[in-house]
């Protein structure tokens, strides 16, 4: 990947310790933050035994990040002691540290113990809730609320999801150290917002480079006829009406049997973490030939990943459209991607230049419906009303009651909602509660992620009266 200037900037101003027990990930995640397989990986607990450190780099951030043995509880004169010893400098040496537990073993006792660790060291500390691919990981996560360290970052380090989640997480518990330097820009105020982070994707030769240049009102990147030009995810900064954003350009993604080539591999892999660490993701469609099977790929793609989507439907300039057309795109892709139904659909022409202030203003809503909290009571006077109109179906011949929801994050709107049995709820009635949800909080186009999770039974253990 190429760096920006911006990027230049940024320099190790702090330092990163990973702990947690053995067989976490610990490792795993540090190699995905120096971008090598510098720490060995294996299945078998107690691989690392010194602390190894590097420089690490996640998103605009630089820092030193030090990988460490797992904790386990031990005699100090013993290897495992020397080890937690090694574990204990790492954590005096850190600015912040990120404390790892695996989310398929749940929360355990030495979990506890080290979280006490932890928080008895005083340091900023990240709960990262790793192997949380797929939904056996996204149900244990909230069961490390317990440890007291604040809301589980859910990643995967070994797949490389959830890492905009850490990013978060990093800016917050040290907004200064993360700051932009003042060389970046001098007449900069003190408390600048952020930009937003922006992803152009799509097949190949959709024009997206032409698009950014437009945006940018100078060619800054390679464009031409020839499909395939760019290869590294590039950067560039822009203000646009006083909204500040990066942007970022990707390489054209092709079916996965189509591609064979080393280099293009590589390519996919740095659009993929472009969109992982996107806010808002633009997926670019080629008004000639709109909806490919690539396309709906791409966009479900987005969807999985959880972030802000708006479809762009360029070289509109190219094509005859008929009176309707605009509203027959939109019906289409409300079809074929219902899980993200209402999600904005633009038509434009980079090259002409229309349709572009269509285009950022459907960004800046996207990103705030991404964002949008909703209040616990409205919540559950929609669950009370959804009930009421349409009861949940009966379950082996016994009521499924619905308790209550709440929201404990954004960024996409979750939810989550406790019942009596949450596994028998089937998902025909999941689906009727999140539709409920976009269209009752107008979280229309962005996704919508609804967990299920039981309530502990108050009369387990006790004996029957006879």
């Amino acid at each position: 990947m190429l760096i920006s200037a911006a990027d230049k900037a940024a320099t190790m101003t702090f330092t990163v310790a990973i702990v947690g027990r053995p067989n976490v990930g610990k490792s795993t995640l540090f190699n995905r933050l120096v971008g090598r397989r510098l720490a060995l990986v294996d299945d078998e607990p107690g691989v690392t035994r010194d602390r190894r450190e590097g420089e690490g780099r996640l998103g605009d951030l630089s820092f030193r990040v030090i990988d460490t043995a797992g904790l386990e509880d031990a005699e100090k004169r013993s290897l495992a002691g020397r080890m937690q010893t090694q574990t204990a400098t790492a954590i005096a040496q850190a600015d912040v540290v990120l404390f790892v537990v695996d989310v398929r073993a749940g929360a355990i006792a030495d979990d506890r113990a080290f979280a006490d660790l932890v928080r008895r060291s005083g340091k900023p500390a990240i709960l990262v809730a790793n192997k949380s691919e797929g939904r056996a990981g996204e149900a244990g996560v909230l069961e490390f609320f317990s440890l007291g360290l604040g809301e589980p970052i859910a990643i995967s380090a070994e797949h490389g999801e959830g890492l905009s989640g850490l990013y978060d997480a990093l800016r917050a518990a040290l907004p200064q150290a993360t700051a932009r330097s003042e060389q970046e820009d001098e007449l900069a105020p003190a408390a600048e917002a952020k930009p937003i982070r922006i992803a152009v994707v799509g097949r190949p030769n959709t024009g997206k480079s032409t698009l950014i240049n437009r945006l940018l009102g100078e060619e800054r990147l390679l464009t031409g006829p020839e499909a395939g030009i760019t290869r590294d995810s590039i950067a560039v900064d822009l203000d646009w009406r006083g909204q500040k954003f990066r942007i970022h350009d990707t390489a054209g993604l092709r079916r996965r049997s189509r591609i064979e080539e080393k280099l293009e591999k590589l390519s996919v892999a740095d659009a993929l973490n472009a969109v992982r660490f996107a806010e808002v993701v633009i997926v670019l469609i080629d008004a000639q030939t709109p909806f490919e099977e690539q396309d709906i790929r791409i966009a479900d793609l987005v969807e999985r990943e959880g972030r802000a989507l708006v479809i762009g439907i360029n070289k509109w300039d190219l094509i005859e459209a008929e009176p309707g057309a605009l509203s027959r795109l939109r019906a289409e892709v409300d079809r074929i991607l219902p899980q993200i139904k209402g999600v904005p659909v633009v038509t434009l022409s980079a090259h002409a230049g229309t349709g572009i202030d269509r285009l950022m203003a459907a960004v800046q809503q996207s990103y705030e419906v991404w964002n949008r909290r909703v209040p616990t009571a409205a919540l559950n006077r929609f669950l009370a009303n959804a009930i009421s109109e349409h009861p949940p179906p009966a379950a082996s011949g016994r009521r499924l009651r619905l308790d209550y929801m709440t929201q404990p994050k954004a960024r996409p709107p979750t939810f989550v909602l406790f019942s009596s049995r949450p596994h028998a709820l089937p998902e025909t009635y999941r689906r009727y509660l999140v539709n409920g949800l976009r269209e009752n909080f107008s979280l229309d186009g962005t996704p919508i992620r609804l967990m299920m999770r039981g309530k502990p039974n108050p009369f387990a253990g006790r004996k029957r009266r006879r």
